[in-house]
């Protein structure tokens, strides 16, 4: 049977400008003085060659792994995000991270800021110190240095390292084969993120799902582009006291439908649309009058 502390909510997070409010690898090139040599290496590199690679460059530099942690832990994280992955997983939801970062990056923010033990799984490229000190990321999707990829995803909005969409299916199946199996509840999933590619994951989710863009940047624009191609309850954010408060409203809401289920509603199959969480929910948002997003590199 499924664990009395499970609330059916599964929060899927993006990491970079969304549980931190920058780019990663911009900020610790840029803190490390190295902004113009990787915009060299990205002529002729895809992103994630390039921040290997710049990371060789660094260490042949003479840049230590203790530089490099010490640079990412001064990356900013406001406290209302602390704040909802906290209450989210009080509330008894899963939280999960979906990033086209690297683990090396995300596991030391999260453990600077005391948030390691709140995530039970992270999906994000490889990251590894070598017997050197030299630290080196590898693809989540293995690709060889060009700029097709091996992740079979036809979407130009997935970069060749990542296809977060395949890694969403994988997580939506695992998911329901659990609740098939008994072992958990039927799961709504809620998706946090910000850039290009939040948004083949997007297409993944069901109508019983949430998605939450944050507003003005990629992947805002890209929903905006064709609303009905997105299936999923749409909810943006405009600033993090926005993200913490509409997160927390989903996770009620979420709340609230599965007592109504319990209670003698429908019984919820997976995947399928639930009409008393959908009561519950505010308005979808004018989606055609969005505006025009703010591109960045993810």
């Amino acid at each position: 049977m499924a664990a009395s502390n499970d609330a059916g909510v599964v929060v899927v997070f993006d990491f970079d400008k969304t549980i931190i409010d920058c780019d990663s690898d911009n900020w610790v090139v840029d803190a490390l003085g190295a902004t113009q040599r990787f915009d060299e290496l990205l002529l002729h590199l895809p992103w994630n060659s390039a921040i290997d690679a710049m990371m060789g460059e660094l260490h042949s530099q003479g840049k230590t792994i203790d530089e490099i942690a010490g640079s990412i832990r001064t990356a900013p994280l406001s406290h209302h995000v602390v704040a909802a992955i906290k209450a989210a997983q009080a509330l008894g939801c899963e939280l999960r991270i979906l990033s086209d970062a690297n683990a090396f990056f995300i596991d030391t923010v999260l453990a600077h800021h005391g948030l390691a033990g709140y995530f039970s799984e992270i999906s994000t490229n490889p990251a590894s110190v070598d017997a050197g000190g030299r630290l080196r990321i590898t693809p989540h999707h293995d690709f060889r240095h060009g700029s097709c990829s091996s992740h079979g995803c036809a979407l130009a909005t997935c970069p060749p390292n990542m296809c977060k969409g395949k890694v969403m299916e994988a997580m939506l199946q695992e998911l329901s084969a659990a609740a098939a199996a008994g072992t958990r509840r039927p799961s709504r999933v809620v998706y946090l993120g910000d850039g290009r590619g939040d948004y083949c994951p997007t297409l993944k989710l069901a109508e019983r799902d949430y998605m939450m863009p944050r507003k003005g940047y990629p992947v805002w624009d890209l929903i905006a582009g064709d609303r009905r191609a997105v299936r999923a309850d749409v909810r943006g954010w405009a600033d993090f006291k926005d993200l913490e408060t509409v997160l927390l409203d989903i996770i009620h809401e979420c709340a609230a439908a599965a007592m109504m289920e319990q209670d003698g509603g429908d019984q919820v199959v997976v995947g399928m649309v639930v009409p008393e969480c959908r009561a519950l929910s505010a308005p979808k948002m004018a989606m055609a009058v969005l505006p025009k997003a703010i591109h960045a590199p993810n």
